[in-house]
């Protein structure tokens, strides 16, 4: 049985900088930035230095304002940008030996489609609108190796009924469905090849509240049942009461607070925390 004492994955200093920086700022001396500008060199330091980590069967909430750096950040990890530096374990790849930021190209694509899945915020980014459902699904399916057509449809249908769509329209396109039903389909799609991290970025956004509840169910569901760690990015508050066991508090591109989700929502300690909690009540 896999120690629960060990992360399943683990973060270290992930910088992520648009620009060179400069003498004045590249230690990122919080007097040196504008919240997380440079105003000599113009440098933005989207993640400054960020570190946590996850356990296994567990949820992180990671919330914070529009800008906090936090959608960059699930970027980096999943290889949508590259980081400017610092280091990712996933105690499951290579036996948590290898930095995954330094990685082959070949391998983070490995990474990516056997170690990890990833909900977008947009389900643009995350689904081809006009394959049919069950095709998004074998697309990631394929891209981990699988070959046999049967068993990729198999697999689709139990992965659409799992995320509550019905089979009949299991070869209809996302661009058919509302934006719920597209997220339940990214859902299933990233879920595909039983990754034992799921990255969640701002899933609910944009939802009506009816909506939102039914995918946030979706989600305790699949953490309950599959076991699965995730990592759950909101700027809600509402979503990480519900989802997450622990929680970052990002701001300005750094780590400003972290804990318990109840210890942070019950006893904020940072000013910004303060006032996040306070404006959900």
């Amino acid at each position: 049985m896999e120690s629960f004492e060990k992360p399943i994955l683990r973060v270290e200093n992930l910088r992520k900088q648009f620009g060179n920086g400069c003498d004045s700022c590249k230690d990122l001396k919080p007097n040196r930035l504008n919240k997380n500008y440079c105003p000599v060199c113009g440098t933005i330091y989207a993640c400054q230095d960020i570190s946590f980590e996850v356990f296994p069967g567990e949820i992180l909430g990671v919330v914070g304002e529009s800008g906090s750096g936090k959608s960059t950040m699930m970027k980096c990890l999943y290889f949508d940008q590259e980081v400017t530096r610092g280091r990712a374990y996933i105690s499951s790849y290579k036996n948590g030996k290898e930095n995954i930021f330094e990685e082959s190209s070949q391998q983070k694509r490995y990474i990516r489609n056997n170690v990890l899945g990833k909900v977008y915020q947009n389900p643009l980014l995350g689904l081809k609108m006009d394959f049919s459902s069950i095709g998004n699904i074998a697309e990631k399916l394929i891209a981990a190796g699988n070959r046999k057509v049967n068993e990729m449809e198999e697999r689709g249908k139990k992965l659409l009924e799992h995320v509550n769509i019905s089979t009949l329209r299991m070869k209809e396109p996302p661009k058919n469905f509302s934006g719920g039903m597209q997220q339940r389909v990214q859902i299933a799609k990233a879920l595909s090849n039983n990754p034992p991290i799921l990255l969640l970025d701002e899933v609910t956004t944009g939802l009506d509240l009816s909506v939102q509840a039914n995918v946030l169910d979706l989600i305790k569901k699949i953490q309950h049942e599959l076991g699965i760690s995730m990592v759950v990015v909101s700027h809600d508050l509402g979503v990480i009461r519900m989802l997450a066991d622990r929680t970052i508090v990002m701001l300005n591109g750094s780590v400003i607070e972290k804990g318990l989700t109840d210890q942070i929502l019950e006893d904020p300690q940072h000013e910004y925390t303060q006032q996040l909690v306070y404006s959900l009540l």
